[in-house]
C-alpha cells in the first residue's frame, strides 16, 4: 500500500468514527427534544388498587458493613402497615456484614417486623441469583428492591404501588438521589451524569412510549410479571435491564415517576466509580448481544427498535472515543502535509455538534430538577473530560463483552458517606484497579507531546482539539492516582442500634 493511500485511509478512518460518534450525540439531542415534547405528560394511576397487597421488600446484599444497618432501618420505617410488610435481607456476604445484618434482622424481628435473613453457601448468579432465590421464597404481589447503599424516604412504596391499578404494568421505577452529591468534585460530577440518564433518558422513553429498564433498585415489581417471564437471569452482568426488555418485550408495560426520588451513595473513589462503569457497560453490550435480534423480530414499531438499538449499542461510543484518540494526531500532521488543511473545517460542526448535545442534555437534567443549572455550567469541561478518560476503562468493557469473556459480578464498595461526611481511604473495601490507569497517563503524555509539537510546527487548528483529549486523560489519571489511600483502613466496629 502506497503512502499516499495509508493517508488517505487513515482520514477516512478518522472521518467515520467522528461520523459515528455524532450519530450517538445526535441522538442524545433526540432525547432532550422527547423529553420536552412529552414534559407535561405526568403519568397518572388509572384508578386505585382494591386493598393494599401485601409487599416483599428484597436487599441483595454482599459485604456491606458500613451501609447494611442504615438500610434495614430506613426499609424497617417505610409507612405500611407492618402485617403486609416482608423484608428479605439477600445476604451473600463473606465477611463481618453477616454478623451484622444477622443482628440487625434479630433485633427487628422481636419488634414484630416479618424479617428474614437469608444467606446462601455461595453466590451462584451473583445479585441475580440471590434475586431469584428470595423470588421464589417469598410471599408478596409485589417486591420492592433496594441496593445496600439507599435509603428510602418513609412515603416512597405508597408513591409507588397506585399505578399498578394498571394490570399491565409490571414494574415502576423512582428516579435516583444522591446523598453525597456535594461530597466531593468525583461525586459531583457523577450526580449529574446520573441526573442526565434519569432525568432526560428515562423520562422521554417512557413518556414517548419507548422502552426503559429497571436500574436494579428503588423499583417494585408485579410478582407474575417476574415470573411469566422466567425471572432473574444471570447470563449478563446487568441482570437489571435484561430483565427489563424481556418483559417489554412480552408486553409489559413500565411506569417511571420522575418526580418520586430515593436517595443512594455515590462512589466517592475513582476506583470505585470506574468498577461500577466497567460492569454497566460490559453488562449493556451483553444485553444487546442477547436480546436486539429478539427486538427487531418483535411486532413493536421502529421507533422503539431503534431507540433499543441505541439505548443498547450507546457504549460502543467509548471505544469510538479511544479510537478518535489514537487517530486524531495522524490526521492533524496528514492533512497538513498534503496540503488538505481546508477538510478540518468539518471537524468543527461535528466536534461542536457532539459537545453542545452534550451539554444541552445534561444542563436540561439540572434545570428540571430545580438545581442552579447556570452554576452546573461550571462543571461542563470536567463532565466531558470525565467522559473522554473513562473511554480507556469502559472500552475494555466493550471488548470483553464482545468476545464473550465471563467475568464475575464486582461490587461498588459503599462507605457510609452522605453530603460532606466521612472519610472512604479508612474504610476496608477496595475496588480492584486494572491497567486503564496505566493507559490513561500514557495517553495524557502522548497529548502533551502533541500538543507541544501543534505549537511548534504551528498546527494551530488541531489545538483546541488535542487539549480536549489531554484534559480528559489527564483528568482521570490524577483522580484515579488521588483515590489511593493513604492511611491503612480502620478496624470495623459494628454496633446495632435498633430504634425503640
Amino acid at each position: 500500500m502506497s503512502n499516499q493511500t495509508t493517508q488517505i485511509a487513515t482520514l477516512a478512518a478518522y472521518y467515520a468514527v467522528l461520523a459515528l460518534l455524532a450519530m450517538y450525540g445526535t441522538h442524545r439531542a433526540m432525547m432532550v427534544r422527547l423529553y420536552y415534547r412529552h414534559r407535561r405528560d405526568v403519568p397518572r394511576p388509572v384508578g386505585e388498587l382494591p386493598k393494599l397487597p401485601r409487599v416483599t421488600v428484597q436487599l441483595p446484599i454482599y459485604n456491606e458493613v458500613y451501609v447494611v444497618e442504615r438500610l434495614i432501618a430506613a426499609v424497617a420505617a417505610l409507612d405500611y402497615p407492618r402485617e403486609l410488610l416482608e423484608i428479605q435481607v439477600l445476604d451473600d456476604s463473606t465477611d463481618e456484614t453477616r454478623d451484622v445484618a444477622r443482628r440487625a434482622v434479630e433485633a427487628y424481628r422481636r419488634q414484630g417486623y416479618d424479617i428474614a435473613h437469608r444467606t446462601r453457601s455461595d453466590r451462584h448468579g451473583y445479585k441475580a441469583g440471590a434475586l431469584q432465590a428470595g423470588l421464589e421464597g417469598s410471599t408478596g404481589e409485589y417486591l420492592l428492591i433496594f441496593d445496600a447503599d439507599f435509603v428510602p424516604r418513609p412515603d416512597l412504596l405508597r408513591e409507588l404501588l397506585p399505578h399498578f391499578s394498571d394490570p399491565a404494568v409490571g414494574m415502576v421505577q423512582a428516579r435516583w438521589e444522591h446523598l453525597n452529591r456535594d461530597y466531593s468534585l468525583l461525586t459531583r460530577i457523577q450526580s449529574i451524569f446520573l441526573d442526565g440518564h434519569f432525568v432526560i433518558e428515562h423520562t422521554a422513553r417512557h413518556r414517548s412510549g419507548r422502552f426503559f429498564n429497571f436500574n436494579g433498585t428503588a423499583g417494585i415489581w408485579r410478582r407474575r410479571c417476574l415470573e411469566e417471564i422466567g425471572g432473574w437471569q444471570s447470563d449478563t452482568l446487568t441482570e437489571d435491564l435484561d430483565v427489563s426488555y424481556r418483559a417489554q418485550l412480552a408486553g409489559w408495560r413500565f411506569v417511571y415517576l420522575k418526580d418520586v426520588a430515593a436517595p443512594a451513595e455515590l462512589p466517592a473513589d475513582m476506583n470505585g466509580f470506574k468498577s461500577q462503569q466497567h460492569r454497566w457497560t460490559k453488562g449493556s453490550i451483553q444485553t444487546g448481544r442477547k436480546l436486539l435480534p429478539a427486538i427487531f423480530r418483535s411486532g413493536y414499531s421502529w421507533k422503539v427498535k431503534v431507540e433499543a438499538f441505541f439505548h443498547l449499542t450507546n457504549n460502543f461510543s467509548h471505544l469510538l472515543v479511544v479510537l478518535l484518540a489514537l487517530l486524531i494526531v495522524p490526521a492533524i500532521v496528514i492533512r497538513e502535509r498534503i496540503g488538505w488543511r481546508r477538510m478540518a473545517i468539518l471537524d468543527f460542526p461535528l466536534f461542536f455538534g457532539a459537545t453542545f448535545s452534550f451539554i444541552a442534555f445534561y444542563v436540561s437534567s439540572q434545570r428540571e430538577i430545580g438545581r442552579d443549572w447556570k452554576r452546573m455550567l461550571r462543571w461542563m469541561p470536567l463532565l466531558l473530560s470525565l467522559g473522554i478518560g473513562m473511554s480507556l476503562n469502559n472500552m475494555h468493557a466493550v471488548l470483553e463483552a464482545l468476545v464473550n469473556r465471563k467475568t464475575e459480578f464486582t461490587r461498588t464498595p459503599k462507605f457510609g458517606i452522605e453530603a460532606e461526611k466521612g472519610d472512604w481511604k479508612t474504610k476496608k473495601y477496595r475496588a480492584s484497579g486494572n491497567l486503564s490507569l496505566t493507559a490513561e497517563v500514557v495517553l495524557a503524555v502522548y497529548f502533551f507531546a502533541a500538543i507541544v509539537f501543534a505549537v511548534k510546527y504551528g498546527y494551530w487548528v488541531g489545538v483546541p482539539f488535542l487539549l480536549v483529549f489531554f484534559n480528559g486523560f489527564a483528568y482521570t489519571a490524577i483522580f484515579s492516582l488521588a483515590s489511593r489511600p493513604r492511611r491503612p483502613p480502620a478496624p470495623v466496629l459494628p454496633q446495632v442500634e435498633v430504634p425503640g
